[in-house]
């Protein structure tokens, strides 16, 4: 029995992958998309809970199905989920409203009224302002709640039928105190008097969620009792899968939103709130950078030109760096870092010649490095050292844009062979538990790290394209600052 299931419950799909824990490597991978409920208003990003379990179905029939995996051998499942959405269950445990996403801007008035109340920034993507808003817009529902879940504890409840939570998961919603690792109950009661008994527990570091029930074995195809670990956040769980399970390895993950984060054994906080100060999923903390635009602009480009991103990423190759005085803004949807919810993106510098894919699949990595570049100086600033990055996401096999992103964070750019590193740390995650059930005080960077393995040498940073890119980078700030500056 040394089979494990790794599940990674995001925005767009579903990924699955076997791990071999004896053998040390990935059997099978699988995956399976979906979108956003179509029709709503501006800002507002929801999907219903039985997507994603309609999706693990999918997913884990395939792996199930995949060469050399077998049902008798497994011996932990591990879920990793999209962070902040706000999932809610009455008290039969069925979903009351699809759940609100991380990406939702709508409650935005909520998150600058809970901020103002307790006297520190709360994102508007965190759970916090959805549960307020869901309190205010929708006051039958809420009078109905009984459970408030994040989604990757929901996969859970319906994998083990107990809710629960951890630490680093929680620690996204915005009335969680990271330093003490338990909930605020003076930010729980800001938000609404009645969250307070409609949180699950808390698991400790390494405790399992459970067992799989009659009715999760059956969703998934494997037998009854199958220890299901804790889970996480995704980036919580990137984290396990990318080696940021102990300090100095720094992680930028490329995908629907780009994050960057690392390991700290003590908590860090940004009086600001612009770094979350995220637990891990481990035991410790992670520090964490997240802009919401990034692979969906570059998908922008993408869906109005054809193609794909192959001869996209061949046409930007032969644009100059800055390309020749176009700069996008890129906040397509609002932005977290910086602080900005009901942005839209901007053009700026156009002239003939500059609508063709090329230059704008160029223009689409250069500012959404450039805003992320924007995040990790302040990282840098609370003295987070960022000397080289383990990369990891749906775009880390770029290699224009692995040199954009080491040109303008000055540090070498490592990929790593497993780009879904989140289905990976949920699976690694789950061998962690299993052998601390057995007895084993191994700890969860000796688990995870004969697993984390670069796929390329390192890209490192070009001098000359650095300093254009300092330039570039000075101008994009200005420009953003000149754009949204408040009335």
């Amino acid at each position: 029995m040394s089979l494990f299931l790794g599940l990674d419950v995001g925005t767009q799909g579903t990924k699955g992958v076997v791990l071999d824990a004896a053998e040390g490597r990935v059997l099978a991978r699988a995956s399976v998309g979906y979108g956003l409920l179509e029709g709503l208003g501006p800002g507002v990003c929801e999907q219903h809970p039985q997507t994603w379990i309609a999706a693990v179905r999918t997913v884990a029939t395939e792996l199930l199905g995949a060469e050399g995996v077998e049902e008798a051998r497994f011996e932990g499942v591990g879920v990793s989920g999209q962070q902040h959405g706000l999932v809610v269950l009455d008290e039969a445990g069925e979903v009351v409203r699809p759940a609100k996403l991380w990406c939702d801007t709508s409650t935005a008035s909520e998150a600058r009224e809970l901020g103002e109340a307790l006297g520190s920034p709360v994102p508007t993507g965190f759970t916090a302002s959805k549960v307020l808003w869901l309190a205010r817009h929708e006051p039958r529902n809420w009078e109905r709640v009984r459970h408030v879940l994040l989604p990757h504890d929901f996969v859970n409840f319906v994998l083990t039928g107990r809710a629960c939570m951890e630490a680093g998961d929680a620690s996204g919603t915005g009335f969680f105190d990271p330093r003490s690792r338990t909930f605020d109950p003076h930010r729980v009661a800001v938000v609404d008097p009645l969250l307070a008994e409609r949180l699950p527990p808390l698991l400790a570091p390494g405790e399992a969620a459970g067992c799989l029930s009659a009715g999760g074995a059956a969703l998934l195809g494997l037998s009854e009792g199958v220890l299901v670990s804790a889970g996480g956040g995704d980036n919580m769980m990137s984290a396990v899968g990318s080696g940021a399970t102990r300090p100095g390895v720094v992680v930028v993950s490329l995908g629907t939103s780009g994050t960057v984060f690392t390991h700290a054994d003590a908590p860090v906080i940004d009086p600001e709130g612009l770094i979350a100060p995220f637990c891990s999923s481990t035991g410790g903390w992670l520090p964490l950078l997240c802009v919401m635009n990034l692979t969906g602009v570059s998908e922008e480009v993408r869906e109005g030109f054809g193609g794909g991103h192959e001869s996209l990423t061949a046409a930007a190759r032969e644009v100059p760096v800055g390309c020749d005085g176009l700069l996008w803004l890129p906040y397509l949807g609002g932005e977290r870092v910086p602080d900005l919810p009901d942005a839209a993106g901007t053009l700026l510098g156009m002239r003939a010649g500059h609508l063709r894919g090329g230059v704008l699949y160029r223009a689409a990595l250069e500012g959404t490095s450039l805003n992320l570049a924007w995040g990790v100086e302040r990282m840098r600033g609370l003295g987070i050292a960022v000397e080289g990055v383990h990369l990891v996401g749906g775009a880390a096999q770029n290699e224009l844009w692995r040199e954009i992103l080491a040109d303008v964070l000055a540090c070498p750019i490592t990929p790593l062979a497993e780009p879904e590193s989140a289905a990976l740390g949920a699976a690694l995650q789950a061998v962690w538990t299993s052998r601390r059930a057995a007895g084993d005080e191994i700890g969860p960077d000796e688990v995870a790290a004969p697993f984390v393995q670069a796929v390329a040498a390192p890209t490192e940073p070009d001098a000359g394209r650095g300093a254009a890119y300092a330039e570039l980078s000075e101008r994009f700030r200005e420009a953003v600052a000149a754009q949204y500056a408040e009335p």
